[in-house]
C-alpha cells in the first residue's frame, strides 16, 4: 500500500512538475518574443505605398506572433510593444507616450494584442493546417482589429478629445479605404503561417528536450 502511494505520489509529482516548466517561458520563448516585438516596431515605419491609403507591414507581424509563436507568447509580443511605447520609447508611428491612449487610432493596437491571442489559440488547437483555414483564422482576427479599432476611435472622437465623427465617414475611412491592404497580409500571412510553422513546432521540441 504505502509502495502504491509513493508511486502516485511520484506521477503526481512528475506531473507537476511538468505542467510548471510548460507553463515557464524559456529563454527560446523570450528571444523569440523578442524578435516579434522589434518586427512589429519596425513594421510600424515601413509603409507600402499603394494607391488611395498606403498600409504598414505592423499588422502582418502582430498577425504572425501569434500565428507561429501561439496565443499566450504572440499576445506577450505585441503586449510588450505597445508597454514600451506607453512608457516613451518612440515606437509607435508617431512617437511614444501615456498620452497616446487618447489617440483614436490606438485602438488598433490593442486590437493587435488580442487578435494575435485569439488566433494563436486557435492555430494551437489545429492539428494540420491548410492555407484556407489559416487564412480564414486571420480574417476572424482582421475582425476583432478593426472592430476594436473602430468603436475606440469613434469613442475617444466623441466623447473624449470632442472631434466628432459620423458612423458613415468612420466606417469609409477607418476601414473601407483601410482594409483593402490588411486583406493581402491576411493571405501573405496564411501562406507564410503553413510553411514556417514546422519549423517552429520543431524548435519548441528540441528546447524542451
Amino acid at each position: 500500500m504505502e509502495k502504491q502511494k509513493s508511486c502516485e505520489f511520484g506521477v503526481k509529482s512528475g506531473n507537476s512538475r511538468g505542467t510548471a516548466a510548460r507553463s515557464k517561458i524559456s529563454t527560446q520563448d523570450m528571444v523569440l518574443c523578442g524578435v516579434f516585438t522589434t518586427l512589429i516596431a519596425v513594421g510600424a515605419f515601413i509603409k507600402v505605398p499603394v494607391p488611395v491609403v498606403p498600409f504598414t507591414l505592423q499588422f502582418l507581424f502582430t498577425m504572425l506572433a501569434g500565428l507561429l509563436l501561439g496565443g499566450r507568447k504572440g499576445a506577450l509580443s505585441v503586449g510588450v510593444y505597445i508597454l514600451l511605447g506607453l512608457v516613451g520609447l518612440p515606437v509607435f508611428a508617431e512617437g511614444g507616450g501615456f498620452w497616446y491612449i487618447l489617440k483614436p487610432s490606438f485602438g488598433y493596437l490593442l486590437g493587435f494584442m488580442l487578435a494575435a491571442y485569439v488566433t494563436g489559440r486557435m492555430v494551437e488547437r489545429k492539428g494540420r493546417l491548410t492555407t484556407g483555414w489559416v487564412m480564414a483564422v486571420n480574417f476572424l482576427g482582421l475582425f476583432i482589429v478593426y472592430a476594436a479599432g473602430m468603436i475606440y476611435y469613434y469613442v475617444i472622437c466623441n466623447y473624449v478629445i470632442d472631434t466628432p465623427i459620423a458612423i458613415g465617414p468612420l466606417f469609409l475611412y477607418c476601414f473601407v479605404l483601410a482594409v483593402p491592404g490588411d486583406i493581402c497580409l491576411c493571405i501573405l500571412a496564411a501562406i507564410l503561417t503553413v510553411r514556417v510553422r514546422p519549423v517552429f513546432q520543431r524548435m519548441a521540441g528540441i528546447a524542451g528536450n
